[in-house]
């Protein structure tokens, strides 16, 4: 019986990667599942595991989220199965992919990690994308991994600002 379920929920995280027209985090997903009481962290942590073990998902870092891709075998995979998912299930995952499709897009299209590098000062990469395009990638080296983990946490909230004044003053002819 435990193992039905646990089909259920990786059908269910299969099925959102594919409905998703951005790119879900592990948390986003976590949001939805946990969100409606469908089952447990730890439940849902063994169905994430089992997924990347049978190579149903990838799975990559950008930063401290973990973001998840639909492969090839995990969409044969959904379509063998979808079946067994409860139709009503499949209603509250596009209609939840449907109200917060703004939300999931800016969590997903607005990137910002750093790396260290070997002469010891750390570089930031801030990116903002629309439509899978880069629209603004910034490199910016900064000395201390405190001002690259400060530059990355406002990145979120600066990058639609930072991006408008450097088109402004780029583009625009009032020098």
């Amino acid at each position: 019986m435990a193992s039905q379920y646990l089909t259920l929920y990786k059908i269910i995280v299969l099925y959102m990667l594919k409905r998703s027209d951005v790119e879900l985090s592990k948390s986003q997903i976590y949001d939805f599942i946990l969100g409606n009481e469908y089952t447990t962290f730890m439940t849902l942590q063994e169905a994430f595991g089992e997924l990347s073990d049978q190579k149903l998902i990838n799975e990559h870092k950008k930063r401290n989220r973990t973001f998840l891709e639909l492969t090839d075998a995990g969409e044969e995979a959904l379509h063998f199965f979808i079946g067994q998912m409860n139709p009503e299930i499949r209603l509250q995952i596009d209609a939840y992919l449907k109200e917060n499709k703004i939300k999931l897009r800016n969590e997903s299209s607005i990137i910002a990690d750093y790396n260290k590098r070997a002469d010891g000062q750390y570089v930031a990469r801030l990116v903002v994308k629309e439509m899978g395009e880069d629209l603004i990638n910034i490199e910016l080296t900064v000395p201390t991994e405190s001002m690259a983990d400060r530059v990355c946490a406002r990145w979120h909230d600066k990058s639609s600002g930072i991006y408008s004044y450097i088109a402004d003053q780029l583009l625009n002819d009032s020098d």
